[in-house]
């Protein structure tokens, strides 16, 4: 069999349920990170890549592309040198608060071994 390249959907008409649209948007192993230090406001991508060592400078560039195509993040470049850019949550974004809070929340439970096996 052939490899297939995995495809984003662009259209919301084709989500099966809105669990499926929620995580195509925000379910990749980076973005949740991403989005959780963006709560205390706006970071520099540098910011971003120390408070983030484990993930690679291309990786983190591309969740960041996504998260501005999907208008949860917006990019900010100040014509400088060296390029300034930084990183927010849009209004939109500011709506994920809640859901991240309680990701970590129960993301704790987790490593403390705290759930029900």
């Amino acid at each position: 069999m052939a490899y297939q390249k995995k495809r984003r959907r662009v259209n919301q008409c084709h989500y099966g349920c809105s669990i499926e649209a929620a995580l195509s948007v925000i379910g990749n192993k980076w973005k949740g990170v991403i989005l959780f230090h963006l709560l205390d406001g706006t970071k520099r991508f540098n910011e971003l890549r120390r408070l983030i060592p484990s993930v690679t400078q291309r990786m983190l560039t591309l969740q960041l592309r996504e998260l501005e195509k999907d208008l949860i993040i917006k990019r900010k470049v100040y014509p400088q040198v060296p390029p300034k850019v930084e990183y927010t949550l849009t209004e939109f974004g500011q709506s994920l608060r809640p859901i991240l809070l309680s990701l970590r929340e129960w993301g704790a439970k987790v490593m403390n071994n705290a759930h029900p096996l």
